[in-house]
């Protein structure tokens, strides 16, 4: 799979793709778009939390990444490559993607117009959406808009944040989390509008990827909340109580408060909702939240009764569960239910969720908490020691000198794969090219926000972002890797 590398004096804009994603420039004015606290679900919920026995919530995550193998060396959807090689691996399913990527807009109304109340959460990475611009692919925006901004469906669809690119938050530079999260927010609203994003609350990290370095998980959760985000989905093995024990079984329905600490003692905490149980797609393909909800009851949260919920979230297109059983397992349940309308176990949203519980009187406070696995070592480790950055540092040194499976590198969806080990021909580049990005811009951007606008920083930005993309590691060495160095290449000319 030859890359095609434009020379040097030739590298602008028609290598990036005809139609270039807004990922900046509107900073200020989003920050006060998103950051309030009004209802998103409560005023038009057709469900009453008195008389829910059990609750189940699925999100379908999305995602292609953005490869520089289009002609020329433009940067395109790896969805675009499927389709115009359709001999090579399982290229032939791109039809099949594209059509999971469009009908939830065709199933969530249908389902309206017969009576049903669905519920879906949607997480579509930036590449994604802006991969189906650059292939024109208008009837898919066109049907996405229609859940998001047609008034008659916002009750049924809930979007997920995430970050613009599908970086790993552990591996990703601290400086960059606020750049890709913020990226996606100005992007979503750049194609479905200020009101939309508004509305986004929940965030959906890629990979189900929580890191536990107390400075990286503190900056994360301070960057989620400080672009005005109220919950975090987690895998449950990606955290732990604050005691170093695993989370209670009946805790793993409820929500949680995720509390960091930093090296230097400062604390920081958001709510979360747990992902049971394992990756396999099979779960929400077959509609498992749902029977597994069938089995819960209602559960205690600060001495008030309330619904437990069921969280999973799966990839929405891999595979073919998410292609044919999650169509045809989907809408039945929603058609079972409609008969039992207010009553028993219900489909709901995580915000949803969270509104209803605040508006039967639980406070966040009581919610369980927990921290990223492995943290309660370091704590442990250093007592009652007044912390510093070094000695933060040392502990974890001497708990890796101790225990070769003590690590930093968090925890994700599967433990079979890192992101980390193995991939310092991409992570090097990659860390190197989001110095200079800072190294040029930071001054200039605090000195005057405006920069932000400037189609240089854009560009420079852009490939900072890409680089930091996860298929670029998950994909094993060779294209995938390849596909990373010639991304750096290109940044480290933008960035002189």
């Amino acid at each position: 799979m030859p890359i095609t590398t434009p020379a040097i004096d030739s590298l602008d804009r028609a290598s990036l793709g005809a139609i270039l994603p807004h990922l900046a420039g509107r900073e200020a004015e989003i920050s006060l778009l998103v950051n309030h606290s009004d209802p998103i679900f409560l005023p038009q919920t057709d469900l009453c939390l008195e008389n829910m026995v059990a609750g189940f919530a699925c999100a379908l995550h999305m995602h292609q990444p953005t490869i520089p193998a289009g002609g020329e060396g433009q940067l395109i959807s790896n969805l675009q490559y499927m389709f115009e090689h359709p001999a090579e691996g399982d290229n032939h399913n791109a039809d099949a993607f594209a059509w999971c990527y469009s009908r939830m807009g065709d199933f969530i109304p249908e389902l309206v117009s017969q009576g049903c109340s669905p519920r879906i959460m949607l997480d579509y990475s930036g590449n994604l959406l802006w991969g189906l611009t650059q292939i024109g692919r208008e009837e898919i925006l066109n049907n996405l808009k229609r859940l998001t901004c047609d008034p008659q469906y916002q009750p049924y669809v809930e979007w997920l944040g995430t970050m613009w690119s599908h970086a790993v938050v552990p591996s990703t530079p601290i400086p960059d989390l606020k750049l890709q999260i913020q990226a996606w927010q100005q992007h979503f609203a750049s194609l479905f509008g200020d009101q939309a994003l508004r509305r986004v609350k929940g965030f959906s990290p890629p990979e189900m990827h929580l890191p536990n370095h107390p400075d990286t998980l503190f900056a994360y959760i301070k960057a989620l909340k400080e672009c005005g985000y109220r919950w975090l989905m987690v895998q449950e093995h990606s955290v732990e109580r604050l005691d170093g024990g695993g989370l209670g079984h009946d805790d793993k329905y409820i929500p949680n408060r995720l509390v960091a600490r930093n090296s230097v003692g400062e604390t920081i905490s958001i709510t979360v909702l747990i992902k049971t149980q394992g990756s396999d797609t099979k779960l929400v393909a077959q509609m498992q939240p749902y029977h597994e909800a069938k089995g819960r009851g209602r559960q205690s949260i600060g001495g008030v009764m309330v619904p437990c919920c069921v969280t999973q979230i799966a990839d929405g297109e891999n595979g073919g569960v998410m292609m044919n059983e999650f169509a045809r397992d989907f809408q039945p349940v929603w058609h079972g239910l409609k008969d039992q309308r207010g009553a028993g176990v219900r489909g709901v949203n995580g915000t949803e969720y969270l509104e209803l519980l605040a508006d039967a009187g639980v406070n966040p406070e009581d919610f369980p908490s927990c921290q990223a696995a492995g943290q309660h070592r370091i704590w442990q480790q250093l007592g009652t020691e007044e912390l510093t950055p070094a000695k933060v540092e040392q502990a974890i040194a001497d708990l890796k000198a101790r225990d070769d499976q003590f690590h930093m590198d968090g925890a994700s969806w599967t433990d079979d794969l890192s992101w980390v080990k193995g991939y310092e021909n991409v992570l090097e580049p990659m860390n190197a090219l989001s110095a200079r990005f800072h190294q040029k811009y930071d001054t200039l951007v605090q000195a005057d926000p405006a920069v932000t606008q400037d189609p240089h920083f854009q560009e420079a930005l852009l490939y900072t972002l890409l680089l930091e993309t996860s298929c670029f590691r998950y994909w094993g060495q060779g294209t995938w890797t390849d596909y990373a160095r010639e991304l750096y290449r290109r940044g480290e000319v933008l960035l002189g």
